[in-house]
């Protein structure tokens, strides 16, 4: 079978819009093709990561693609509110796109539906089918029955206010709002004097915003009301985003892998991604890395490296995973935010290191340490919930 492409990367989201772009720069003798559904890649997303996430030479590479940078952020809570002197960052998907089109030109093709994929074909809507050493799958979480997942469901809109908000920094979790049927918090970021993101975020069990889990009007009413709570006056709504990223409880990875029949894949659906954020820049970044430096690009070459880094990634998530079915099972729903306001008083370099995955194992010790702020004997049993089958997360 000849190939018409070295690669194709179908979805055109953060983590194969790194590999193209660092692809491009590393090795452009490639043919690589981008396959996108909607008009545009990237979507409609602000990815934010912390500073301490990346290494100074990731950080060579990925800065020109940063479009605010903050030197500290906050967290709000009941009984606690903090700033930590740690950076933060976000990359907007209009940025995004923009270079991806300046870099791949005619190699990026948008509103193209696949319909089909194998490791080394795609099938079209229109009935083309392409060839390539390698078809990389990007486009975003897939269901399994082999994984339980909470959701972490947010809306947010860019704010232009009638006057300064006074904001130097992000808020990155205020929980001083009302509680529900999960953990609830608001996320501020700053982006010009007069301009701010809102995001009213619930970690919930199901999914669906706007489709009767969580109602798009509700959580714009709440973000107009925490609009007004700050006495911040709104000039206009500039931009509206929703999401959902995976929050993983339990699973069976191999199983997981198997299901994928040998088809590489990158980002959220190779489950490369931060288990209790649902953050996935600094794993983008790091298969990016991994894909540019490789020489054999053929498919099974890479669903095998694929796999074996995202199977060592979920073992050493395990405790992450833990914490998570306490935050999720453990406790009233209304009472969950006493977990994160917990965490953040304890020491910021290991705040730091857990948001980056790089918890030691005194740092877990430290975390468990003392009176859980959930009941014991609901804790406990969160805790040995191991299986996807034992935990009962509506799909």
């Amino acid at each position: 079978m000849n190939a018409d492409h070295d690669l194709i990367l179908v979805g055109g989201g953060l983590a194969n819009g790194l590999i193209a772009l660092l692809l491009k720069k590393a090795r452009p003798e490639l043919d690589v093709l981008m396959l996108e559904q909607a008009d545009s890649p990237g979507g409609n997303h602000t990815w934010s990561f912390h500073d301490s996430d990346l290494t100074t030479a990731q950080w060579a590479w990925v800065a020109p693609l940063v479009g605010c940078r903050w030197a500290y952020h906050e967290v709000h809570f009941p009984q606690r509110r903090r700033t930590l002197a740690s950076g933060y960052a976000s990359i907007f998907s209009e940025d995004f796109a923009t270079l991806l089109r300046a870099t791949l030109g005619d190699a990026l093709r948008v509103k193209t539906r696949v319909t089909k994929l194998g490791p080394r074909q795609v099938c079209l809507s229109d009935g083309q089918i392409l060839y390539a050493g390698a078809v990389i799958d990007g486009r975003g979480v897939a269901s399994s029955p082999h994984l339980a997942l909470g959701y972490q469901a947010f809306l947010g809109q860019v704010l232009k206010l009638t006057r300064p908000h006074g904001l130097g920094g992000p808020i990155l979790m205020d929980a001083t709002v009302p509680q529900g049927d999960g953990y609830r918090f608001v996320y501020v970021l700053p982006f010009s004097p007069d301009t701010l993101l809102i995001e009213d975020t619930h970690y919930i069990d199901k999914h669906h915003v706007g489709n009767g889990e969580l109602d798009a009007g509700c959580l714009r009413h709440n973000i107009a009301a925490y609009a007004r709570a700050n006495d911040w006056s709104v000039e206009a709504v500039i931009r509206e985003e929703h999401g959902v990223l995976p929050i993983t409880l339990a699973g069976d990875i191999e199983a997981f892998w198997r299901e994928a029949q040998h088809q590489p894949r990158s980002g959220l659906r190779a489950g490369l991604f931060h288990p209790t954020t649902g953050y996935s820049l600094p794993h983008a970044v790091r298969l990016a890395e991994l894909i540019a430096c490789r020489d054999d690009l053929s498919a099974s070459a890479l669903f095998d490296v694929i796999q074996r880094v995202a199977i060592k990634e979920w073992r050493r998530q395990g405790y992450f995973r833990l914490l998570n079915r306490m935050l999720f099972l453990a406790g009233p729903p209304e009472q969950r935010w006493q977990v994160m306001q917990r965490f953040y008083g304890l020491p910021e370099p290991l705040i730091q290191r857990f948001y980056a995955g790089q918890l030691t194992a005194l740092d877990k010790l430290r975390i468990v340490t003392g009176k859980p702020p959930v009941p014991m004997g609901e804790a406990l049993h969160a805790a040995r919930l191991g299986s996807p089958h034992q935990i009962r997360t509506p799909r």
